[in-house]
């Protein structure tokens, strides 16, 4: 625990203050106008796929873009000197749009199956699809810049899991705070969205952890593209600079989650950029992130039992 406090320190302290604030005051405008405008929810409506990788791709862009023009305003000294720099810029939030609108393929093959089976296995596809969909173009990406070590901090090599651990353990007060709210209960468990086939089996239990484990490897997803991708490729070419402008992307792709875990999200990707910057490893982040997640469906859980939904 004392090293993931040691790494956060030492960011905090170097880190360019009036960036700091900036990028700050940007999530906020951005979370602002999002949860006023319902502007994530109109791109999830538009009518075509295309459409929804456009208006995506505009929205991550935009402000993980404009977290960089902040940091390169205020200290111009931190422009890397790399072309290949501005490749990754566009082609992370294009990526990340295609990511997040894939499912086209995980509903063909799941329309095979009758109903309410169809319905499930679309689901049950989806995420280890879209992690097919990012790991590519991030190896890719990676063997491009000719990036050294593992891909995408892909490494166990002196990995300490206790820290992560106690960290985890750590947020366990506020996700049962959040378990208190209407909004978060709306959303959690993500598996009560197959309650449908509790009237077609006998035992549900197997068929929903499958969905669990399905569901919990979106955020292997997640933390092989932001902090095992973003912060260690950005790293090398602008250093720590890299942790605030992802740090600002993460938090927009929760646009759509409550907005207690959107702001948060900012926050924690920040903690969690800065163990990956000194570590070079996700697994630490992926042992939270994970955790998190999993503890959000139990208290999700917890929550609808306790209030009689």
């Amino acid at each position: 625990m004392n090293e993931i406090i040691g790494y956060l320190r030492n960011y905090l302290q170097s880190i360019n203050r009036t960036v700091f604030i900036l990028t700050t005051l940007l999530v906020a405008i951005a979370i602002t106008c999002n949860y006023t405008l319902s502007i994530e929810p109109a791109i999830v409506a538009l009518s075509s796929w295309p459409l929804r990788i456009a208006g995506f791709l505009m929205l991550f862009g935009f402000i993980f873009s404009a977290a960089w023009v902040l940091q390169f305003l205020v200290s111009p000294a931190t422009i890397p000197n790399d072309r290949f720099f501005f490749v990754l810029l566009l082609a992370a939030p294009a990526i990340f749009a295609i990511k997040i609108t894939f499912s086209e393929v995980a509903i063909y093959l799941s329309n095979h199956f009758p109903y309410p089976w169809n319905e499930y296995w679309n689901k049950v596809l989806d995420w280890p699809l879209k992690l097919l969909v990012v790991a590519i173009p991030v190896s890719a990406l990676w063997r491009l810049g000719r990036f050294e070590g593992p891909v995408a901090g892909v490494q166990a090599k002196g990995f300490i899991v206790r820290p992560y651990v106690l960290l985890l353990l750590g947020m366990v007060p506020l996700i049962a705070f959040a378990a208190t709210q209407n909004d978060f209960l709306h959303t959690y468990p993500k598996v009560q969205r197959i309650d449908v086939i509790d009237q077609y089996v006998q035992h549900s239990f197997p068929w929903k952890g499958l969905y669990e484990l399905s569901y919990g490897i979106d955020f292997v997803t997640i933390e092989l593209f932001f902090r095992g991708f973003l912060v260690l490729a950005f790293a090398r070419l602008a250093g720590k600079h890299a942790i605030l402008p992802v740090a600002a992307f993460y938090c927009s792709i929760h646009f759509g989650k409550p907005l207690f875990e959107c702001i948060t999200s900012y926050f924690g990707g920040i903690i969690l950029g800065a163990v990956v910057y000194n570590t070079r490893s996700i697994w630490g982040g992926l042992i939270v992130h994970l955790g998190i997640a999993w503890l959000m469906e139990l208290a999700g859980y917890l929550g609808h039992v306790y209030k009689g939904w």
